[in-house]
């Protein structure tokens, strides 16, 4: 088992009193960002970003504008120009998965052909494999409490693996790219599995992928071994794979992709810093917070079907009195979207299918009234700028649960699907520009002299 070094762990007395002083001396008067017109989180009041670049990879449409008034509407996500709800109806129609044709359409601009897709998932599949004793000497060594630390550990080691590690051609990049994507699933798996061994006292099971799987079927695979899954699981997890590859510039870690690109770095440390970005919980840590939320609602509201329990329970969330007493509603609302966000829509059409299968059917329910209820909620007890409803994280905890994939993998499995979009971020963003990302701050203190040490 891992030991805790408490020289790294604890906080003295003396560390508890210079971060007061931290705190003290660094607050900002709010009332100073209205002053000099800054939109802090780089959004305005309305919530819509301040525009900081040109992207053609993915488009997030959530109002239309009538007589120059900024009019909300049902979300809208394009990949590359096409709707994704036309993406994800072509493959289930088909009965085939759809991650690796997204991949593709992220990174080339256009949708494959058969014979296309079929050489890139045999590119994919080749470099599905780690650098020799990478598990042992790497991912087995120090384990990390936290899958997106080891996940990050990972990454940034793989540099010493890469003769070419600092060349930024783009046909280099291309290649550390997909072999990136190819071998994602593995270092999440390989990370959780280690870290069941030291952490949880579990068995050390160590699955080999299968070349002729898809993306989705290896990540079952690598959990459970071969033939521990059914198709429906397959088809819900690759969803939620095509769901989360990218979703426009300004999320929070495609902008750190492309902040650190800008900058000339090597591809491990960029894809790294994106990891550090989507770790955090108003990120992609969200939906283990929408999951968490529900177990303490499951608690405390003893009637699961009674709309007056719910609402109150909701209302004791935003006055701070529930959970973890941070005044939100998690799952619900979303930086970009109003009306709906169809990551979440296209989710529903399937869950119900999968609940059924597990049993389900009456958290789903419960699920269903929180959507309809929250929005009223938080409209009767906060002034709204604009429309709340269910975002992707809302359902997509719900989901992994029901394939019962462990807890600590939710936000890496994001990763596994994201790195799509932050590699062809990256990609775009060294086609296209040369300058450094550097926005403005703008220092509000005094200037003081300096007293001399004796004197102050």
């Amino acid at each position: 088992m891992n030991r805790i070094d408490p020289h790294f762990s604890e906080v003295i007395p003396e560390i508890e009193a210079l971060a007061k002083l931290c705190v003290e001396n660094g607050h900002i008067d709010p009332e100073l960002y209205a002053k000099y017109d800054v939109k802090r989180g780089l959004r305005d009041v309305s919530g819509r970003g301040v525009l900081t670049g040109l992207t053609e990879i993915a488009e997030v449409h959530s109002y239309s504008i009538v007589d120059e008034e900024l009019v909300p509407c049902e979300g809208k996500l394009f990949y590359r120009g096409i709707d994704i709800e036309q993406i994800v109806d072509g493959f289930i129609n088909d009965g085939r998965c759809g991650f690796e044709e997204t991949v593709y359409l992220l990174l080339f601009g256009n949708l494959p052909t058969k014979d296309e897709l079929g050489n890139f998932t045999e590119l994919l599949s080749s470099y599905r494999s780690l650098p020799k004793n990478f598990l042992r000497d790497v991912i087995m060594k120090a384990s990390s409490r936290d899958l997106m630390n080891s996940l990050a550990k990972s990454i940034l080691t793989l540099y010493s693996y890469d003769g070419n590690a600092d060349d930024t051609s783009i046909g280099n990049i291309l290649r550390q790219s997909l072999e990136l994507i190819a071998i994602f699933p593995m270092l999440v798996v390989y990370g959780y599995q280690t870290y069941s061994y030291y952490h949880d006292g579990k068995s050390l099971i160590i699955h080999s992928p299968d070349k002729q799987l898809s993306t989705a079927e290896n990540l079952l695979l690598l959990l459970r071994g071969e033939g521990n899954y059914t198709e429906l699981e397959v088809k819900m997890l690759d969803l939620a794979l095509v769901l989360h590859a990218d979703h426009g510039g300004g999320n929070n870690s495609t902008f750190t992709t492309r902040v650190v690109t800008s900058t000339g770095t090597d591809t491990y440390s960029a894809i790294t810093a994106a990891v550090g970005a989507l770790k955090g919980p108003r990120h992609g840590g969200a939906n283990i917070k929408v999951v968490q939320m529900f177990d303490d609602m499951k608690k405390n509201v003893s009637d699961w079907t009674d709309d007056e329990q719910i609402g109150e329970y909701l209302k004791k969330l935003l006055h701070k009195e529930a959970f973890d007493k941070k005044g939100l509603i998690y799952g619900m609302g979303h930086a970009v979207y109003s009306l709906s966000d169809p990551r979440s829509n296209l989710f529903k059409r399937f869950v119900k299918e999968l609940a059924t299968e597990k049993g389900r059917l009456d958290e789903l329910e419960l699920y269903s009234r929180v959507e309809r209820l929250a929005p009223e909620v938080i409209a009767s007890e906060r002034r709204m700028y604009k429309g709340i409803s269910a975002n992707i994280d809302f359902y997509s905890g719900f989901v992994y649960s029901m394939l019962d994939l462990p807890r600590e993998l939710y936000t890496p499995i994001f990763a596994v699907s994201r790195i799509a979009g932050w590699c062809s971020h990256r990609i775009e963003e060294l086609v296209n520009t040369s300058k450094i990302i550097r926005p403005a701050y703008k220092n509000v203190s005094k200037h003081r002299p300096y007293t001399p040490i004796d004197k102050r």
